[in-house]
């Protein structure tokens, strides 16, 4: 399964080639914004923008508060496959 993680663009790294500096929850990462940049929000104007990340690129534009949902979301499902893990490995 491919997911989207939200991120925060932090960084405007090279405006021509469209790429920034993103935080996906302390990691930082350089995306490629060519998705979420156009003529009526330029590359510039996506510094402090929360985004989905995808294999390099950001997606789309979300809100803080979905960004907060999601990543509160994925921290759940990370805590559930580990007690799957530990149910599959006779550890509960």
């Amino acid at each position: 399964m491919c997911l989207g993680i939200p991120g925060k663009i932090v960084e405007i790294t090279d405006t021509e080639k469209k790429l920034a500096k993103v935080d996906v929850s302390g990691v930082k990462r350089e995306v490629n914004l060519a998705f979420v940049a156009d003529e009526d929000h330029s590359v510039e104007s996506c510094l402090g923008d929360w985004v989905l990340v995808h294999v390099g690129f950001a997606m789309s534009r979300i809100d803080e508060e979905e960004a907060a949902k999601t990543l509160a979301l994925l921290d759940e499902l990370g805590e559930a496959e580990q007690e799957l893990k530990a149910m599959q490995t006779g550890a509960l």
